[in-house]
């Protein structure tokens, strides 16, 4: 795996910190663990998926469903970021 970065210089975690562990976790089948790992994994990859469907089918309203998608991991990786920070300094 890569290392973080920002945790490595910093010492804390960023907004993308256990993607890649979620995502290998999704891939053994573990997806409990992946969820709690990163809670945004899910949005994220219905979100790919969306999109590289939508280069070889056109799909009406796709404009709307890609922003609906985009803001909702963007909430969910936001929020859950902050929970997870609140926790480490409480």
């Amino acid at each position: 795996m890569l290392p973080c970065l920002n945790k490595q210089f910093f010492g804390w975690d960023c907004l993308g910190c256990g993607t890649q562990r979620a995502f290998f976790l999704v891939l053994q089948g573990d997806f409990r663990a992946a969820y709690n790992m990163y809670p945004a994994i899910y949005p994220m990859l219905l979100l790919f998926l969306f999109l590289v469907a939508n280069l070889f089918i056109k799909i009406r309203h796709a404009w709307p469903i890609k922003i609906s998608l985009i803001i909702l991991s963007a909430v969910i990786i936001i929020g859950s970021y902050f929970y997870k920070m609140s926790h480490l300094f409480s």
